[in-house]
């Protein structure tokens, strides 16, 4: 196993697991408590819900979170110009899901990805430049599909909640934090696009003064080492054609597409007045607009926050009294699974790698 004082997966240790799981679970069974001291009846006729139809759309919501899971795997081949294996792939983007599930999503899984991929024998430069442009890619998404959506329904549709969010004594609506989450994912756009594309050798130089620094001068030769490796890496993507491009922000928008897609079908499975393609968008739409209110939640992988918001944003097409059910349904598909498959493929991983560095030696 990889040393836990030597890496970020120091991250994945068991308490940090447990308390993700038990605020998710928590808050999720306080909702489900709260709504039976309400309504017992909607809960005595729960089974008669699960029919043929419901059965179907939670399928297909299965479907997409598996082609979500799929679209990074196939991103981050074509980012590693194939050098990364399927498997390897895989392994990869679930360990990185892995860490998302226990870290703030302000934080998510880009810290350990850059420390799993070297592991590969992919450079450290390299490495840190394919989390840059999958990084990139994401805020483009975002960027780009955002106003598309709010444009399409209509700001009052899409900013229909009564959110307010508090900081020191300023208070926020659900706009504010909206419009001041967007403006920080396009700096970080601009940031990266700069960096990679633009200026890479100013980048550089910037990583080499950063490394002469008296608090990271121990590190100075990994500075170097990192802003040359980014230097090549940028000429070398700087010479991809369009079409590859195309297939790396197609990647990415399926994927973010169905990651948001699985909602959609949880609520047609429970809601059969849900069938028109202007609810289907308003539900996209507001999954966008709640996206930037996880972001800036301080606990693991947005437990907790997210289940609390679910009814907020979807008031609307939840049925009476099932609001804390759904919310741990949609959680189950998006989730929980990360943390059990992440649970399973690291151990696999960690010996694979060290088994591979030895042989290297």
């Amino acid at each position: 196993m990889v040393k836990e004082k030597d890496s970020p997966l120091k991250i994945f240790n068991v308490y940090r697991i447990i308390i993700a799981i038990l605020i998710g679970l928590g808050v999720g069974f306080f909702m489900i408590a709260r709504e039976y001291s309400k309504n017992q009846s909607v809960f005595s006729n729960i089974a008669s819900l699960f029919t043929s139809y419901s059965f179907l759309c939670l399928f297909i919501a299965f479907l997409f979170e598996c082609n979500r899971e799929f679209m990074y795997m196939y991103r981050l081949r074509l980012l590693s110009d194939k050098k990364l294996s399927w498997q390897k792939c895989f392994q990869i983007i679930m360990l990185w899901e892995f860490s998302s599930t226990v870290t703030p999503t302000s934080i998510g899984g880009s810290a350990v990805a850059l420390f799993i991929i070297p592991m590969e024998g992919i450079a450290v430069g390299r490495s840190t430049a394919i989390v840059m442009i999958a990084t990139l890619m994401d805020e483009l998404f975002y960027v780009i599909i955002t106003p598309i959506i709010i444009f399409l329904i209509g700001s009052q549709t899409a900013f229909a909640t009564e959110f307010r969010f508090s900081v020191a004594g300023w208070k926020f609506a659900e706009t504010d934090v909206f419009l001041i989450g967007y403006s920080f994912m396009m700096l970080l756009t601009l940031f990266i696009l700069v960096a990679i594309f633009f200026c890479p050798k100013k980048f550089r130089g910037f990583l080499y003064r950063l490394g002469k620094t008296r608090l990271l001068k121990r590190w100075e030769h990994k500075f170097k080492k990192t802003g040359d490796d980014i230097l090549t890496s940028s000429e070398e993507f700087k010479e991809k054609r369009f079409t590859y491009w195309l297939k790396v922000y197609g990647a990415t928008v399926l994927s973010w597409s169905s990651r948001f897609l699985v909602m959609n079908f949880v609520l047609m499975a429970f809601n059969t007045d849900i069938s028109s393609l202007l609810d289907n968008l308003v539900i996209y739409c507001r999954q966008l607009v709640m996206w930037i209110v996880l972001c800036i939640s301080p606990t693991p992988g947005s437990s907790g926050v997210a289940e609390f918001a679910f009814p907020l944003f979807f008031t609307e097409f939840l049925p009476e009294g099932l609001q804390g059910i759904l919310a741990l349904l949609w959680r189950l598909f998006t989730y929980y699974p990360y943390i059990i498959v992440g649970l399973l493929v690291l151990p696999y991983w960690s010996n694979r790698v060290m088994k591979r560095k030895k042989q290297v030696k």
